[in-house]
C-alpha cells in the first residue's frame, strides 16, 4: 500500500494533480502582449510546476529559491566551464528549468490564497539579478577561454545594460502608474492579446534567449544568434522609452 503524504492542515488529502491544474487555469494570470515563449510555452510548463509544487507543500519563496538556483547554476556554468555542445544543453536546460519556476511561483501564491509583499520583492530581486548576471557570466566564460574576439564581448556588456534598463523601467512605469491612482493591469477583456504581437515581440523574450544556449558550444552560430537578440532587445527598449514617456506624461499630477 501507498503511503498519502497530507500537506494540509485540516487532514484532508491533498488535491489530485489534475483538479489543482484546473484550478490554476480558471485562475490564470492575463499575459498583456507577452511575448510567445513566455505566453505560449513557460506559462504552461510553470503551471505544471506549480501544481507539483502545491502538492508536495512548497511555499512560493522556496520555489523562487529552487528557481534561483537552477539560474544560478547555469549562469556558473558559462563563466567556468570551456563552452562545448553537452554544456550548452545543460546550461539551456537549467535557464529554461529556472524560467519556468519564475512563472510557478507566482501561481503557487494564488493557489495558497494570495502572496505577500516580502514574496513579491524576492521574487522581483531574483529576476533583477537574472537580467544582467546572465550576460556576464557569458561575457567572463567568452573571455576566460578566448573564443572569440575581444571586441565581441561588447555584445553581452551592451545586452546586460539594455536588460537593465528595460527592467528598471517596467518596474517604475507601474510604480509611478500605482501612485497616480492609473491601473496597472489591463481590464480581464483586454488581457487576451493576439497571437500576431506575441510573435512580434518574440525576439525579446527571455525565454527564447534562454533556449538560444542550446548552441553555445557552437560559436559561429550562437554568437550572431546572441547578436540578433540584442539588437531586437535594444531596438524594443529605444520604441518603448518613447511610448512609456508619454504616457508618463498622460498622468494626473
Amino acid at each position: 500500500m501507498t503511503a498519502t503524504v497530507d500537506h494540509r492542515p485540516d487532514g484532508t488529502p491533498p488535491e489530485a494533480l489534475r483538479v489543482v491544474l484546473r484550478r490554476l487555469s480558471s485562475a490564470q494570470k492575463g499575459a498583456v502582449g507577452a511575448p510567445a515563449y513566455s505566453r505560449f510555452v513557460n506559462r504552461p510548463f510553470g503551471r505544471l510546476l506549480a501544481a507539483l509544487a502545491y502538492r508536495a507543500g512548497l511555499t512560493p519563496n522556496a520555489v523562487t529559491g529552487i528557481s534561483a538556483v537552477f539560474t544560478a547554476t547555469g549562469i556558473a556554468l558559462l563563466a567556468l566551464v570551456r563552452p562545448s555542445v553537452p554544456l550548452g544543453l545543460v546550461v539551456a536546460a537549467c535557464l529554461v528549468l529556472g524560467y519556468a519556476l519564475d512563472s510557478a511561483d507566482g501561481q503557487v501564491a494564488r493557489l495558497r490564497g494570495g502572496g505577500s509583499p516580502a514574496g513579491e520583492w524576492l521574487d522581483h530581486m531574483v529576476d533583477a539579478a537574472k537580467a544582467t548576471g546572465l550576460h556576464l557570466g557569458l561575457v567572463i566564460g567568452l573571455y576566460r577561454f578566448d573564443v572569440v574576439e575581444t571586441w565581441v564581448l561588447l555584445v553581452p556588456l551592451g545586452y546586460c545594460l539594455v536588460d537593465a534598463v528595460t527592467y528598471f523601467a517596467t518596474m517604475l512605469n507601474e510604480a509611478l502608474r500605482a501612485q497616480h491612482g492609473v491601473a496597472t493591469r489591463a481590464q480581464p477583456t483586454a488581457q487576451r492579446a493576439g497571437v500576431a504581437r506575441s510573435l512580434l515581440t518574440l525576439p525579446t523574450d527571455y525565454g527564447l534567449l534562454a533556449c538560444l544556449f542550446v548552441g553555445y558550444g557552437l560559436p559561429w552560430l550562437f554568437v550572431p544568434a546572441y547578436a540578433v537578440l540584442f539588437l531586437a532587445a535594444a531596438g524594443f527598449l529605444a520604441l518603448a522609452s518613447v511610448k512609456w514617456f508619454h504616457e508618463m506624461k498622460r498622468l494626473p499630477r
